[in-house]
């Protein structure tokens, strides 16, 4: 999987089987409701487990993206200031 640019949003799409919308009971039992709560919460388990893995490769990202601005930094302040020329020493691009 490429790692994530710019604003994403996660889906539980996938998540849950296709399936069409079964009518509720007018009462359902409390083991029929205690089901219907434990398969609400392994979705939500599995959702959190998607985004803490996306902000650890975020995270991961951020870190490499610092450390080579960080680089870049101790680059140009290696090199010195600038040498000034006069622009009457360039030649044009025609030449």
């Amino acid at each position: 999987m490429t790692p994530p640019t710019g604003r994403h949003r996660v889906s539980n799409r996938g998540m849950e089987p296709d399936r069409a919308p079964s009518p509720a009971p007018a009462h359902p039992t409390d083991g029929e409701r205690l089901t219907e709560l434990e398969i609400k919460l392994s979705y939500a388990e599995d959702l959190l487990d998607a985004l803490n893995a996306l902000v650890a490769r975020q995270q991961d990202q951020i870190d490499r993206l610092a450390r080579e601005v960080g680089e870049l930094q101790r680059r140009r302040s290696d090199e010195g200031a600038p040498v000034f020329r006069s622009l009457r020493d360039e030649l044009p691009p025609h030449y």
